[in-house]
């Protein structure tokens, strides 16, 4: 399946925020990209590109494909729950989200990577597929070879994050999904509302 793999700091400059993570280069250039990015930009924005912009952010942010991110919204949409909030959690229950959270990789597009390449077990199964969704208790583990590589370690060894919703064994290099995060819980900038509304039309 195709993934962007251009420029991340040029998404992050049209978002206005570094949606990738630490970006040296964002911080210094934080506008707009484009020759006319420090110019004020004519124009108010309709209240579809505002919507249309926030899908994208959060296509991005995930790393999720329109087809994937549409059948995501489906199920949330059939939820009963607040479609908005249960959009933002399925996202959070793929497996390489998981694996970028627990800091087994420093971001969701090496995450990605390492659930391909057969690194990572789910409950003492290796699993490959990235869009894998969680369930409560899951057990996320580094496979048994791949635990001392190097991009694995480093990673680990840089990560400071914790969530309630997420426990960390460093010893056994596991982790268990607990459960899906309340919308407090999930850090990303995201106005979930305004994707439901673009999706509702």
């Amino acid at each position: 399946m195709a993934r962007y793999t251009g420029p991340k700091t040029k998404i992050a400059r049209k978002f206005g925020e570094a949606i990738f993570g630490d970006d040296k280069n964002f911080e210094k250039r934080n506008y707009p990209p484009g020759q006319h990015g420090l110019a004020k930009r004519r124009g108010k924005k309709s209240e579809y590109a505002i919507q249309l912009m926030e899908k994208q952010k959060a296509k991005y942010t995930y790393g999720i494909l329109e087809r994937q991110f549409r059948n995501i919204f489906k199920k949330a949409q059939a939820s009963g729950g607040i479609t908005g909030e249960v959009l933002l959690q399925l996202c959070e229950s793929r497996l390489d989200n998981v694996v970028f959270r627990l800091g087994i990789a420093n971001s969701r597009r090496a995450a990605r990577q390492l659930v391909s390449h057969r690194h990572i077990t789910v409950n003492g199964e290796i699993v490959n597929i990235p869009s894998y969704r969680l369930r409560a208790g899951d057990v996320i583990a580094v496979r048994e070879k791949s635990k001392s590589l190097e991009a694995i370690e480093n990673a680990l060894a840089a990560n400071s994050n914790v969530y309630e919703w997420l426990t960390w064994n460093a010893d056994l290099k596991s982790g268990t999904f607990v459960k899906a995060p309340e919308r407090l819980q999930i850090p990303e900038n995201i106005k979930e509302q305004l994707i439901v509304e673009l999706y509702s039309k």
